[in-house]
């Protein structure tokens, strides 16, 4: 099943494994059996570290053996596509090896109230998947009862359709649905806090910083990469570092790279950072911010940092329509990914809200396997390329509505059925037909944590000078969290240079007092 290059990339991943482990198989009479061993089998060829067992039990699934203890992750299916490097990353994880949450990430895990039993479900075609599901897996090695179940949908359809699952990743604690979608693992662990409930950190540490960036994007980023180089004692503080960059596909705009891809653009961030002497401090969320001779920030968990400068570089998230039956639906009809889950909706009527680039690609994309598209615009005309335009106009199973509100979405009680729209001009409402729902109406900047620090303008973005300054000493911003036009990747890090600059020109001027050294 594995080629020979990947078996010799898997012989270089695992040279190093320290402890010995077994994939324990569980498909007895299941028609996929064998193509499920054959890929352990394969996987186990590339180390003498590794190995398989069969047990006569029926199903279709394994789990993993370290030194003789059963890991409390269970893998039900094949772990193809995506979910393959799933696989791999858990050996690793389990073995210490590779990306690991910070000690203070560690503790807040571990301060979950268990026990914790969850189930994900998930497609090999979902891009956001392995990202929950990784997570997942590392909080089951680190808290002391926690077990994760996840699901690889094709070969448990009954499975599925029984929790009327209509988006991936989707995550269970027993019946209850814990989260739909794409999530970092702060997200994560934010709603393990609040379902699960958890014991009060009495870490109360307190860092100390020069100049500490809000955000892990291109502009936070550039702009700790320069205050490092001006040496400045920089921390960056980010739920993920890329930010909205993570879930981006093609990227051909980036000067002298003539194509990317988002995930990769995101690691050559973190490898840029690691070549500076910066605190990265992923997973954190800043609660609160108050301005005194040094700026505090109140990180959830119990952390605090206490810097002399602060640069808000938090970019941007997908805007919601804020309508009835939205927030009610997501999950069961209501999607903002069209790569992850529109596959759910093969042969089925779909509607897109949103006549920008993204909701005009999205519904080229869904034209192509669904039984028919209709795309909502608010304007009179669509806003997205010409190209695109052309395109989508081309396709017959295609509905173009514009001047169109949508009112209300509708649902059964259990999946969505329909969105309630108005014709701006007539007034008349009407109801479209639709089993999934799929928001693509642009971005709002992230800038609730300073609304009572800053100025912001009626968009909800923070105000900034040419030099990326507030008008509130000692405060910074930069990329598509301010009102600087065009939220492009290139601008973003060119703001966040600007920022760096500037703050390190007030350092120079006095205007901000350097840590002792």
């Amino acid at each position: 099943m594995l080629d020979q290059a990947s078996r010799e990339q898997l012989k270089t991943v695992f040279t190093d494994l320290d402890s010995t482990y077994r994939f324990i198989i569980e498909a007895e009479g299941h028609p996929a059996k064998a193509e499920l061993i054959e890929l352990l089998q394969d996987v186990a060829s590339t180390s003498e570290k590794l190995s398989i067992q069969e047990l006569p039990a029926k199903g279709l699934q394994f789990r993993i053996e370290k030194d003789g203890s059963v890991l409390p992750v269970i893998f039900k299916g094949i772990p193809g596509g995506h979910e393959f490097t799933t696989l791999i990353l858990m050996v690793l994880h389990a073995d210490g090896k590779g990306k690991w949450p910070d000690k203070a990430i560690e503790n807040r895990i571990k301060a979950l109230n268990g026990p914790i039993r969850l189930t994900s479900y998930l497609s090999q075609s979902c891009v956001n998947c392995p990202d929950v599901v990784q997570a997942l897996n590392q909080m089951a090695l680190i808290h002391p009862d926690f077990e994760h179940i996840m699901v690889e949908g094709t070969h448990f359809q009954e499975e599925v359709q029984a929790r009327q699952i209509q988006g991936v990743p989707a995550v269970f604690a027993g019946d209850d649905l814990l989260h739909v979608g794409k999530a970092d693992l702060s997200v994560l662990l934010d709603e393990l806090e609040e379902h699960f409930g958890f014991r009060k950190s009495e870490n109360t540490e307190t860092k100390e910083y020069d100049v500490t960036i809000i955000g892990g994007g291109p502009a936070g980023a550039a702009a700790a990469i320069y205050t490092a180089r001006k040496g400045l004692k920089t921390a960056i503080l980010a739920e993920r570092v890329g930010g909205q960059v993570n879930e981006t596909k093609g990227i051909e705009n980036m000067i002298s790279i003539p194509y990317t891809e988002g995930p990769q653009l995101a690691a050559d961030l973190f490898k840029h950072l690691e070549a500076y002497p910066i605190d990265i401090l992923e997973n954190r969320r800043a609660e609160q911010i108050q301005k005194g001779d040094r700026i505090s920030i109140d990180i959830k968990g119990g952390e605090r940092i206490r810097t002399g400068a602060l640069i808000a570089a938090t970019g941007a998230k997908w805007r919601q329509l804020g309508i009835p039956g939205e927030k009610e639906n997501i999950g069961r009809g209501v999607a903002y990914c069209p790569h992850c889950d529109g596959p759910f909706y093969q042969g089925k009527p779909v509607v897109v809200v949103g006549g920008g680039n993204s909701g005009v690609e999205a519904a080229i994309d869904l034209a192509g396997i669904c039984s028919s598209v209709t795309l909502i615009e608010f304007l009179d005309q669509l806003k997205a390329d010409d190209v695109l335009i052309k395109k989508l106009y081309s396709l017959e199973n295609a509905t173009v509505k514009l001047h169109t509100q949508a009112i209300k979405i509708l649902d059964s009680g259990s999946k969505v059925t329909g969105i309630q729209v108005k014709d701006r001009a007539s007034g008349e409402e009407t109801v479209v037909s639709a089993d999934g729902i799929f928001v693509q109406i642009g971005l709002m900047p992230n800038s609730a944590p300073f609304a009572d620090l800053l100025t912001l303008n009626e968009r909800g973005e923070i105000v900034v000078d040419d030099h990326c300054r507030t008008g509130t000493e000692r405060l910074y911003a930069a990329g598509d969290v301010t009102n600087v036009p065009y939220k492009q990747i290139i601008i973003s890090m060119g703001q966040g240079a600007t920022a760096g600059l500037s703050v390190f020109e007030d350092f120079a001027r006095g205007i901000i007092d350097v840590l002792p050294r």
